[in-house]
């Protein structure tokens, strides 16, 4: 077993001492292009299984010192048979990427591995977590893979791309890189050193179920359950401070941070329990300065990730707990080329999920953009809402000029019954105490007392059993 940097990344990973390799023996047999006179360890990629944290995980890594880290016919049926060790054992599978693409002197062999590898990958999908950071360049198809992935994070220098930067005529920015893939595709959760991107890794499967039937991701809680969130109130815009506050010592675990940083989607822990988080943001404070501000509407690319988001949470069963604050849809011509679709898929992500679902309105709820954000209405178990919230189909002036528009024009004061008018819609049709009184919200709570109130109502749902129409899948 050669050390390189494919086995260093393996044990830097992985606990002390657990790695396990198999098919270390295993090289290239096909004899085109004189490849017989080509050295290739173990076909370039390391295989085998260890721990993190104790949790058994299996890992491939490939080896771009062997032709590029290039999958080849032995290479691909290395890793799809560390595939069937997993599934039979239901343990999470990470891979190491460093892979130029296919093995060009192996042909339709090397095209069938990727082929068979795709199969693992569709095959395992939802059963047991898959994770892939790039290191080095994830070329061709591999970056297909790579995005077939459940959690895909890239090294700060790292390339992906399926077609290279240089083919392509218009190419102002390089859109290999990470901070491209991270911030304008949404391809990746997150990006950093090696060092960083292995610490995520180990986070992320410390708090994730091995696999859809055996949860083992619980631990013990030694925050108080009942602690008040003092000030909560003031993040009603940046909602992952909100987040953060209200989880068990404050874990907050980001993904895709980056990338339509007005939708946040995170892990939070509650009562010792993996709770996956949907929220939308308007504010972004950094050290208490704010640093950045977004309309408190729901886009075509917000949508898509949150959309990912659930169903990966609903594959797994993790609850799902949601923050809303929306007043509409962002309305520019580029959304509105997308938003729709969207906007459906993300309704019918929550709509289908049948994991405990909590929703907390912190600002606004308006129109059917608040109805996608998880409302009573398409299914949440339970909805409550801080006392100032806002839930209606739109703000008060908007509505009140369209319902009186005929005694506005004929008023001698129209500003004045404008503002007399919006006060009583406000208080008819669009306050947390009239949708509550419609059922639309099962309580009033005070922001502070929003951690004991979602972890109750999480408590409560935990043997939740929901019965749906049989079908083979949804087409949404």
């Amino acid at each position: 077993m050669t050390k390189t940097s494919a086995i260093n990344r393996i044990h830097e990973l992985l606990d002390d001492n657990s790695f396990v390799e198999v098919g270390a023996y295993i090289t290239a047999r096909s004899t085109d292009y004189n490849m017989q006179s080509q050295e290739t360890p173990a076909d370039g990629v390391v295989t085998g299984y260890g721990t993190i944290n104790g949790a058994l995980v299996y890992v491939y890594s490939q080896d771009a010192s062997v032709m590029g880290g290039s999958i080849g016919e032995m290479h691909a049926e290395k890793i799809e048979k560390l595939y069937s060790m997993a599934m039979k054992m239901g343990a999470p599978i990470v891979g190491l990427v460093d892979c130029a693409g296919f093995r060009l002197q192996e042909s339709m062999d090397a095209l069938d591995g990727f082929g068979k590898l795709y199969v693992c990958q569709a095959m395992a999908s939802g059963v047991i977590p898959q994770i892939q950071a790039v290191f080095g360049n994830c070329g061709g198809g591999m970056a297909v893979a790579s995005e077939m992935a459940d959690f895909t994070f890239m090294e700060q220098d790292a390339k992906m791309f399926v077609n290279a930067p240089f083919v392509i005529a218009e190419n102002d920015a390089d859109n290999s890189s990470a901070e491209y893939q991270a911030k304008e595709t949404g391809n990746v959760c997150a990006t950093g050193s090696e060092k960083e991107i292995f610490t995520e890794i180990r986070n992320l499967v410390s708090i994730l179920p091995a696999n859809n039937e055996d949860d083992m991701s619980y631990s013990e809680c030694e925050d108080d359950l009942n602690r008040i969130c003092t000030d909560i109130e003031n993040c009603a815009g940046d909602t992952s401070i909100a987040l953060s506050m209200i989880s068990d010592d404050s874990f907050y675990m980001e993904m895709k941070k980056d990338y339509a940083p007005e939708m946040v989607t995170a892990f939070i822990r509650l009562n010792g329990a993996t709770v996956g988080c949907v929220a939308n943001r308007s504010e972004v404070y950094t050290d208490g300065e704010k640093t950045a501000t977004y309309d408190a509407a729901l886009t075509a690319a917000g949508c898509e990730k949150a959309a990912a988001f659930v169903n990966f949470c609903n594959a797994f069963e993790i609850p799902v707990l949601t923050l809303v604050n929306v007043d509409g849809y962002k309305n520019c011509k580029c959304n509105e080329k997308k938003i729709a679709k969207a906007a459906a898929r993300l309704t019918y992500a929550f709509a289908n999920a049948d994991v405990p679902k909590v929703t907390v309105v912190v600002g606004k709820a308006n129109g059917t953009a608040g109805l996608t954000m998880n409302s009573k209405s398409i299914g949440s178990d339970i909805v409550y809402a801080w006392k100032n919230a806002k839930i209606g189909v739109m703000e008060a002036a908007p509505a009140v000029k369209i319902m009186y528009a005929d005694e506005i024009a004929k008023a001698d004061n129209a500003a004045a019954l404008i503002n007399e008018k919006a006060a009583q819609y406000n208080e008819m049709q669009a306050s947390a105490l009239a949708a509550a009184k419609r059922g639309y919200v099962d309580d009033i709570i005070e922001a502070s007392e929003t951690r004991q109130r979602v972890v109750a109502a999480f408590e409560m749902l935990f043997t939740k059993r929901e019965d749906r129409p049989s079908k083979k899948h949804g087409t949404i």
